[in-house]
């Protein structure tokens, strides 16, 4: 079964060679069905009453709120990230001890136990055990994340709290490989600023990926008989 699996996956992937690697449909997305539905108890916003010298509904003045509020509507996502961490730890533990049982007298039963032990045998010393270890450890961990995007994000949900449920990805094929970057979140309305942007530490449960498919991504990954021998493989 395995072969048969791998045999296919082989060949899924000699049907690419020479292909620039597909880019998916936007229809096909989260994103595109909010935009062209409306979701469960999310309603329209009313517009004004249009007077005779007026040309635009309230949501599409030109001088009106362009914050993102309900289904369907678009913001932008601001992503820049500049995180470093070090950490740096040292253990140390250190651990003796020492123990004697003996048993010299008992209603006159060691001395008869005395009597027919081997020589040098004696129930005055009968165990005696000591111990003692000692551990030592430290480690060091350093890591820099730096990560200036910026992106699109629809709003596919508005919860009853009000808190809107957004969606983005975004796709740039350059020559043989294609970077993908997807973001989803939750956001207050009050956190999205005048010019309709948020920053991604005002997003709950925020999850922002940044990565490719393509040649180079390809090479960059072991082969699956490297993987599974991995994983198998117990040295």
């Amino acid at each position: 079964m395995a072969a048969i699996l791998l045999s296919l996956t082989a060949c899924g992937r000699v049907s690419q060679v020479g292909q620039t690697p597909a880019m998916t449909q936007p229809e096909s997305s989260v994103e595109f069905q909010a935009m062209t539905s409306m979701g469960h108890g999310v309603s329209e916003l009313p517009d004004r009453p249009q007077s005779a010298a007026s040309l635009w509904k309230t949501r599409n003045a030109p001088v009106g709120d362009p914050r993102a509020v309900d289904r369907g509507d678009i913001l932008t996502v601001v992503i820049e990230i500049d995180d470093k961490a070090e950490i740096q730890n040292s253990s140390g533990r250190s651990r003796s001890s020492s123990d004697n049982v003996s048993i010299p007298a008992m209603i006159g039963l060691p001395q008869k136990v005395d009597a027919i032990l081997p020589d040098g045998a004696s129930m005055e010393e009968l165990a005696q055990a000591k111990a003692a270890s000692s551990f030592k450890g430290s480690g060091n961990i350093s890591r820099r994340d730096k990560l200036t995007l910026r992106v699109a994000a629809t709003v596919v949900d508005r919860l009853p709290n009000g808190v809107l449920r957004i969606q983005g990805s975004q796709e740039v094929r350059v020559n043989y490989e294609v970077r993908e970057l997807t973001v989803s979140g939750f956001v207050r309305p009050s956190d999205i600023g005048r010019r309709n942007e948020v920053a991604y530490d005002r997003i709950a449960g925020a999850r922002i990926s940044y990565g490719g498919r393509g040649q180079i991504s390809d090479v960059q990954q072991p082969r699956y008989g490297q993987q599974i021998a991995d994983i198998i493989l117990p040295y």
